[in-house]
């Protein structure tokens, strides 16, 4: 039975991983797959969907065994099970996602070292419960997924006028239909500093900044809010 403590708490651990401490615009963390697959939103759903795997299979596995996992190897254990993990997923995208896993190419391997990955080991999974850990590995996942899903798809629809190209890479045939062509084909349109590693560090800048612009806004609004309910107990207080 879900209590409210409980109910509050799974809100807290969904909101500070997609939004709070969000690993790709707030902690910054895993910048190299980030920038580097980012070119395309294809390329950056289909990696974020194998990082989300991984952190929520690692983190409830971490979870599961952390009572028997001595302190002094804890973090030696972690990339053991992590990199079990991405090896199996490594395997599975040669096998059913073949193209794909050749356009990704090293970056699947990388997943063992991203820093999310083992940071919500080492700093969520190994101190909470199975529940709690899986869940958080789940949205931390999702919080990058739908970062590098936004600089992808701005960053491929200023470089080449398209989105969701090469879809069917991920969904096989049927992808096809999901091909955007924000510019005619035949314009043979090409933005080459969208798509180059300068075009991802100033996507990822305006996405940062936009999120701080979004936060600051909201601050202010809840200061503006304390402001005139306090504003009415103080002038009762003045006239008495």
């Amino acid at each position: 039975m879900t209590t409210p403590a409980s109910a509050s708490r799974w809100r807290d651990i969904c909101h500070n991983a997609l939004w709070k401490q969000n690993p790709g615009l707030v902690q910054l963390l895993g910048l190299c797959p980030v920038l580097a697959i980012s070119n395309t939103a294809v390329n950056a759903l289909a990696l974020g969907l194998a990082t989300t795997l991984v952190t929520t299979l690692s983190g409830s596995a971490v979870a599961a065994a952390r009572q028997w996992i001595p302190n002094d190897i804890r973090n030696p254990v972690f990339i053991i099970i992590i990199a079990t993990l991405v090896t199996c997923v490594d395997l599975a995208m040669n096998a059913w996602l073949h193209g794909l896993y050749l356009v990704l190419g090293i970056f699947i391997p990388l997943i063992t070292t991203n820093c999310i990955v083992l940071a919500r080991a080492e700093a969520f999974a190994s101190r909470n419960s199975v529940r709690a850990a899986a869940l958080d590995g789940l949205m931390m996942g999702l919080g990058l997924t739908l970062v590098l899903l936004l600089l992808g798809g701005l960053r491929e629809a200023l470089g080449k006028g398209t989105l969701f190209d090469g879809a069917h890479l991920l969904l096989g045939d049927a992808g096809h239909a999901l091909v955007l062509h924000l510019v005619p084909a035949e314009a043979n349109y090409q933005f080459l500093l969208a798509m180059l590693p300068p075009g991802g560090f100033i996507g990822l800048a305006l996405l940062i900044a936009g999120k701080n612009w979004l936060d600051e806004r909201v601050r202010r609004r809840a200061a503006q809010r304390a402001s005139q309910s306090a504003s009415p107990i103080s002038s009762v207080a003045s006239t008495e």
